[in-house]
């Protein structure tokens, strides 16, 4: 693990808010000269603290489409089952996350497909690549109540909520 000091963080927090904010600009509101805040940067995203960038775009506005949350369980717990599984789902576009789970189930999976008929050719296509899936329930996103990107730093106890 890197070690992050106060100016880092700083970073990280105006960077989760402001992905887009100029060096120049990111320098000012951390209170760095522009040259030492880059090299923050460049440091922290070769570290693999920042993982990427990107744009959280308004699907809705562009077209029709489906979010489905399916938990699943597996077949068998053997460590090559699970390689498995992960291994087959790395490939499919539609699956926009997947994370092991304790409890009942083994996996949560994040689907978004155009429409239902388009979820259900990736779960058929689950089905017969014979990837260990014993059962799968799946739960169709009505409406988003909150949607948000990782969690702010402070929620983590990393830093104190402003």
């Amino acid at each position: 693990m890197i070690k992050l000091d106060n100016i880092d963080l700083k970073i990280l927090t105006v960077l989760q808010g402001e992905g887009r904010i100029t060096k120049a600009a990111l320098a000012a509101k951390v209170g760095l000269s522009a040259s030492p805040c880059w090299e923050r940067l460049a440091r922290l995203e070769k570290a693999g603290v920042i993982s990427g960038y990107g744009a959280r775009i308004a699907l809705a506005e562009i077209g029709p489409f489906v979010t489905v949350f399916v938990v699943l369980e597996l077949d068998s717990h053997k460590a090559g089952a699970f390689q498995a599984f992960e291994a087959a789902i790395a490939g499919i576009d539609e699956i926009t996350a997947c994370h092991a789970i304790g409890g009942g189930f083994d996996y949560m999976m994040q689907v978004v497909a155009r429409d239902i008929a388009a979820y259900q050719q990736v779960i058929d296509q689950l089905l017969t690549a014979d990837v260990g899936m014993a059962r799968y329930y799946s739960y169709i996103v009505t409406k988003v109540v909150k949607q948000g990107a990782e969690a702010p730093l402070h929620v983590l106890g990393i830093l104190p909520k402003e």
